[in-house]
C-alpha cells in the first residue's frame, strides 16, 4: 500500500496516511482536528538500485545530506 501526504484545510497539520489508493479522499481524517477537509500533496522520492543512489527533488543533491549514513529518508535532510 503506498503512503500518501495530506494537509489540513483547517489546522494546516502535514500528515501521512498509509492507505489502498481506492479510498476517498473524504474519508481521510486529519489526526490533529479530525477534520475531513484535506488536501492531498505531491510527494518527493528516492530509490535504489543496483547500489547507485538517485533522488528526486532532494537536497542529496547538493551534498547537503549524509547519505548513506543518515540518508534523506532519515529526516535529516531539509525536506521534513
Amino acid at each position: 500500500m503506498p503512503i500518501y501526504e495530506y494537509k489540513c484545510s483547517k489546522c494546516n497539520k502535514k500528515f501521512d496516511v498509509l492507505h489502498k489508493s481506492t479510498v476517498l479522499q473524504e474519508d481521510v481524517h486529519c489526526p490533529a482536528c479530525d477534520s475531513k477537509e484535506n488536501k492531498k500533496l505531491f510527494s518527493s522520492f528516492s530509490s535504489t538500485s543496483n547500489n547507485n543512489v538517485s533522488h528526486s527533488d532532494s537536497s542529496c543533491q547538493n551534498g547537503s545530506c549524509s547519505f548513506p549514513a543518515a540518508g534523506c529518508t532519515s529526516g535529516l535532510c531539509s525536506l521534513n
